[in-house]
């Protein structure tokens, strides 16, 4: 790029010719430009934290596509305009020699959720109406023991209770 003069002499910024050779950094930059002229200036400052690049299953295919139908000097014209590097050729290429076209899918990093055992889900709902139960349950002998404490003082009677054969 170059700088000419406009008619109210404000520098504005030009676009040279090029030959296929060089490399153009615009076309990977998300086409961030200067111009002088609007007073519009791209932020040189790079981000905090880094963006993992992720690919799609049909990038990664139509990248492979145009590498394998291309020579060796086009995959490096290829790469370089891709802004890729070989290695990501190399992966691909074993992702889709073992037929694994889930994989070519970007995939969350990090632990894998287990699947769910359903005899884990019952043990805990049970654990927790145990819980329960024996709670209530001794909320029922605190009553039943203040109950009988005030019919002592009261001086009632309370008939026995009759035990059935399945509390034996």
């Amino acid at each position: 790029m170059g700088i000419a003069e406009n008619k109210n002499r404000k520098p504005v910024i030009v676009a040279l010719e090029r030959s296929e050779d060089e490399r153009s950094e615009s076309s990977r930059s998300d086409g961030a430009t200067i111009t002088a002229a609007a007073g519009a200036v791209a932020d040189p400052e790079v981000s905090e934290k880094a963006v993992r690049r992720q690919f799609s299953a049909a990038y990664k295919r139509r990248i492979l596509q145009e590498a394998d139908d291309g020579g060796h000097g086009a995959i490096a014209a290829l790469l370089r305009r891709e802004g890729l590097y070989a290695s990501h050729l190399i992966t691909w290429r074993r992702q889709r020699e073992k037929g694994e076209i889930a994989s070519l899918e970007p995939r969350k990093r990090g632990k894998k959720p287990g699947e769910r055992n359903p005899l884990t889900v019952e043990n805990v709902r049970l654990t927790r109406e145990n819980l329960h139960l024996k709670n209530r349950l001794k909320q029922a002998e605190t009553i039943i023991d203040v109950q009988k404490k005030l019919c002592d003082l009261l001086g009632l009677t309370v008939p026995p209770i009759q035990q059935s054969e399945d509390d034996e």
